[in-house]
């Protein structure tokens, strides 16, 4: 007789962003004539570049055409993107071997699937509030969660844990608090997880949107990390690839845990990767190619700098109306603390009912999350100043 995995039971009865869109519809459907800004999910949404559109025009064309056509590519990712990457990791100061580099189509089913390779006994820490993807996929696979406590007394930066674990997921610049972590800060995670034989998953997604350069934009840039972590990125919030799918995960050859020698947990995400994955889109690849161009990179800047002015404008306008805001700096998130002691669903419910904006809410994140939002800079500037203005003008003390 089959039986269902028991352990889907133990996660949220709904998923915080579908939750978030049920709210969102009810609501419009009792108040039809109801224009809502929505500030909530990070999804992108202004238009690709132009540069871009043109590699995966050219990825098109050449899936047209007898003589250029591709069918299924390699498990591990088109040879000349896997390069490229190599080469833009250089420029950073980094060495990769593009071996150690594997496309894929998105950094979101990377950070769950990546547990597959690693012990089913094996204790999991994450960051409390947390991106739900990896609470999420260790609760699924039934890891024992240890929580690494982010609080605004100690900046939302969580110190390691107490206790030995096997494998520590890090997100920085941090979603959802919008907060980046030092190279000091990283570095004892680093020498933690070499201590403890530990691997840490160190999640970059946001990392172009880092400004200070004094900031770690890859786990790499700390000594010894490449001997214990594993770096995944992705070009959806980089270059408004959220609806193309383009990510890619790092695993270097010097990475060792307990029981295995160098080169070995890679050589395991190349056979989960060559089983389970048929390889990233050959239209996606072509324009993840544009995206590393020198044209390319300067257009996708612009796109930064647009959502990060959209940051900007909602922290310096919250923080007018005396809201404590935090992140916003260096991420497209601002992390708000509700007022009045709500809770986080309840001032989602008032933004929502009196200034007709969309956010969401902490606890979703975790139980450090509860007493907190998350604000989206991705949006229209147009409508960013059309949601602060309404919260000023609307919201009810």
């Amino acid at each position: 007789m089959a039986k269902i995995n028991k352990n889907y039971n133990n996660l949220p009865q709904t998923y915080l962003f579908s939750e978030i869109a049920k709210k969102t519809k009810a609501f419009q459907e009792k108040n039809p004539g109801v224009s809502l800004m929505r500030l909530g999910v990070g999804n992108t949404t202004e238009p690709i570049p132009s540069t871009i559109i043109k590699g995966f025009i050219t990825g098109v064309e050449k899936l047209g055409n007898v003589d250029t056509y591709t069918g299924y590519g390699d498990e591990q990712g088109d040879t000349r993107l896997r390069v490229a990457l190599s080469a833009w990791y250089q420029t950073q100061g980094i060495t990769l071997d593009p071996t150690e580099i594997f496309i894929s189509d998105g950094a979101k089913p990377d950070s769950a699937n990546i547990q597959s390779i690693f012990g089913t006994d094996s204790i999991i820490a994450v960051q409390d509030p947390v991106y739900p993807v990896y609470q999420d996929s260790a609760i699924i696979a039934g890891h024992k969660i240890v929580y690494m406590p982010c609080t605004e007394e100690n900046g939302f930066i969580p110190s390691p844990p107490n206790e030995k674990v096997d494998i520590v997921y890090l997100c920085s610049p941090n979603n959802p608090t919008g907060v980046v972590m030092t190279k000091k800060q990283l570095k004892a995670f680093v020498d933690y997880a070499i201590e403890n034989k530990a691997v840490i998953i160190f999640d970059a997604a946001y990392a172009e949107y880092i400004s200070d350069p004094t900031l770690p934009k890859s786990i790499y840039e700390i000594e010894g990390a490449k001997k214990c972590a594993i770096e995944i990125n992705s070009f959806s919030k980089w270059a408004g690839f959220t609806g193309v799918r383009l990510g890619w995960t790092v695993v270097p050859m010097d990475l060792v845990i307990e029981g295995t020698e160098g080169g070995k947990i890679n050589n395991l995400w190349s056979r989960r990767q060559s089983t389970m994955f048929n390889g990233a889109s050959n239209i996606s690849t072509e324009g993840a190619l544009s995206v590393l161009s020198d044209s390319g990179q300067k257009e996708s800047k612009k796109l930064i700098a647009y959502y990060m002015n959209n940051a900007k404008i909602i922290k310096e306008n919250l923080s007018k109306l005396g809201f404590k805001v935090f992140g916003g700096e260096h991420a497209p998130y601002i992390w708000l603390k509700t007022p009045n002691n709500l809770g986080s669903w309840e001032f989602f419910d008032k933004l929502l009912k009196e200034a007709h904006v969309v956010v969401t809410p902490g606890s979703g994140f975790g139980a450090q999350g509860e007493g907190y939002v998350r604000l989206s800079a991705f949006g229209d500037k147009k409508d960013v100043k059309k949601g602060m203005k309404s919260i000023e003008e609307n919201l009810k003390p």
